[in-house]
């Protein structure tokens, strides 16, 4: 009879969540990295998003799909820990196949398609309820247990909580800067959207990596 915590389902499931935190980490360096070796994309682009006009763009939606799936296919201990996986992944797919604005940069975007407001929306809605369930996510369905608390799991509520809480400053700011015309001009160079967002799924990568027991497992 196997043991409780080394059973096969246990183990695909903290696999599972190790494999959309590490995905979700890497996603953007692996933009980066491909546009910088393959192409004469040299620059940051101005969200990771834009990404999807570079050669890089078939790797974003590739992962972004991966992401959707995974998290779609990940089962909580509750409903509600299904029912937001289900939903992040959704709006994960949304971002993938609704492409956002054209790229400004004309050294860097290798494809083209034609504007499209309604497009437009569904990209950006469902980024923006993609990153507020998963700090939700963070903040109130991995905190919970049941039963006492051991040092460890305090120890990971509290990276949860870190985690949800940037991710909710980050898109602050980033929505801070779009709409604030002083502050898009003063930090239009440094692309600030795209670091905010690497920074956001940082966040959330680290939540599911803890969550799958990479870092902080209980002995």
């Amino acid at each position: 009879m196997n043991h409780p915590n080394t059973s096969p389902y246990i183990i695909s499931l903290l696999t599972l969540r190790k494999v959309i935190g590490i995905l979700g980490i890497l996603l953007p360096a692996m933009l980066l990295l491909v546009s910088l070796l393959f192409s004469d994309c040299s620059s940051v682009q101005h969200s990771i998003s834009h990404y999807y006009y570079t050669i890089s763009g078939d790797i974003l939606v590739g992962i972004l799909c991966a992401v959707a799936i995974f998290l779609m296919s990940y089962k909580g201990y509750e409903t509600i820990d299904n029912v937001a996986s289900t939903v992040a992944g959704v709006c994960a797919l949304g971002v993938a196949f609704f492409a956002c604005a054209q790229n400004p940069d004309p050294v860097c975007s290798v494809r083209s398609l034609p504007d499209a407001a309604w497009r437009e929306i569904i990209h950006y809605i469902s980024a923006a309820f993609f990153f507020l369930v998963l700090a939700l996510m963070s903040l109130f369905l991995f905190t919970k247990s049941k039963g006492h608390k051991t040092p460890q799991k305090i120890k990971r509520n509290r990276i949860y909580r870190t985690c949800g809480i940037i991710i909710l400053v980050a898109m602050f700011l980033i929505g801070l800067y779009s709409i604030v015309p002083i502050i898009k001009l003063k930090f239009i160079a440094y692309n600030p959207v795209f670091w905010l967002e690497w920074l956001a799924l940082a966040a959330f990568g680290t939540s599911w990596l803890v969550k799958g027991k990479f870092i902080l497992s209980d002995k």
